[in-house]
């Protein structure tokens, strides 16, 4: 399936990409709170489709995004060599059920994590 992408879309791609590859192992964030960051308070769907198109790209650690509640509803877009749940484990993430436990302790909010991506 090969879909183009906007340029506005390509942008906004990669200031996702560019918030992702902050968060630290062992910690995950969500769509919803990469969209707040980036000024798109509804854009949580928009950042889902930038991670569908980030495993192209291994640089970007794409499993560390979930849900606003935790869940790995992303999972069925890792190839199954690397699923998204292995992944997450071998960072020291405990899943139960599709669920990232402690999901409150681990949550990386990158409003407060970092300041700006400007340079």
């Amino acid at each position: 399936m090969d879909r183009k992408i906007s340029e506005k879309n390509r942008d906004f791609f990669e200031q996702v990409y560019q918030v992702v590859v902050l968060i630290p192992k062992g910690r995950v964030t969500s769509y919803g709170a990469i969209a707040n960051y980036l000024g798109a308070k509804s854009g949580a769907r928009m950042v889902g489709w930038a991670m569908n198109a980030a495993h192209s790209r291994p640089e970007v650690p794409a499993h560390r995004v979930v849900n606003r509640s935790g869940l790995l509803t992303g999972k069925h877009h890792f190839p199954a060599e690397r699923p998204m749940q292995e992944q997450l484990e071998a960072e020291g993430v405990r899943i139960v059920e599709d669920q990232v436990q402690e999901f409150d302790k681990l949550f990386w909010d990158p409003s407060k994590e970092i300041e700006d991506l400007s340079h």
